[in-house]
């Protein structure tokens, strides 16, 4: 995390006045010493908020939880429609400027989709978290829980892919994109989609973000403690 350290030019008698000041300041307005951590959220539709106005999407909807706990960060909405992680690993070397200070990854449902093999879509992981850490950038890796319909042996190697990445790179972990749904009823779920039943309706985005929202408050106080 960048510090803003505001100083004092003083000489003589008045440099012990100066240390009184910038205590006094450091101690009623914290936040004159640091700027607000950025966060890139690098993902799929799910991220950019795919069938939403604009306010009802994820990031729109997390900066407002974030508010709320008054919470300073800067979020950034990278999440790109159709991406795969092939392409969150194509991009996140570029996409992560200067000024971000940590990441969100919520990539996989579209490998999912098209049934791409899981050691692929962990390699394309790998890769981003690789970069982010020579970067030394905080991670958030948010995970998915593949469908039983391509076996037991697909749905144990995927499903594996985001707890393992994340205690190998230190990243920190959500275990479910979706667990703010609840569980129960696939059906009684459907609730809180669009028509497609694969993107989440305005209230769905809502229930997501209380579940998610307690992590990314970690990651960000994380990258704060830098």
């Amino acid at each position: 995390m960048r510090l803003i350290y505001k100083g004092f030019l003083t000489y003589g008698a008045a440099r012990p006045l100066g240390k009184v000041v910038a205590a006094f300041l450091c101690l009623v307005s914290p936040v004159m010493a640091a700027e607000p951590v950025t966060v890139l959220a690098l993902g799929d539709s799910l991220t950019q908020g795919y069938g939403l106005p604009e306010q009802d999407g994820l990031v729109p909807q997390m900066r407002k939880w974030l508010e709320d706990q008054g919470v300073e960060a800067e979020l950034i909405n990278a999440g790109v429609s159709g991406d795969t992680t092939a392409g969150g690993a194509a991009r996140v070397e570029w996409s992560l400027t200067p000024e971000v200070d940590a990441m969100i990854v919520t990539l996989g449902g579209n490998d999912l989709l098209r049934g791409i093999d899981p050691a692929v879509s962990r390699r394309n992981l790998e890769s981003i978290l690789r970069i982010a850490q020579a970067n030394e950038v905080e991670v958030l890796l948010v995970g998915l829980s593949a469908p039983g319909n391509y076996g037991a042996e697909y749905k144990s190697s995927f499903d594996a892919i985001y707890p393992e990445l994340s205690e190998a790179y230190g990243a920190f972990y959500a275990p479910d994109f979706f667990a703010g749904l609840g569980g129960g009823d696939p059906a009684a779920l459907q609730q809180w989609f669009q028509a497609d039943g694969i993107h989440p309706n305005a209230e769905g985005v809502a229930r997501i973000v209380e579940g998610l929202g307690p992590h990314l408050r970690a990651l960000i106080e994380a990258a704060q403690a830098e």
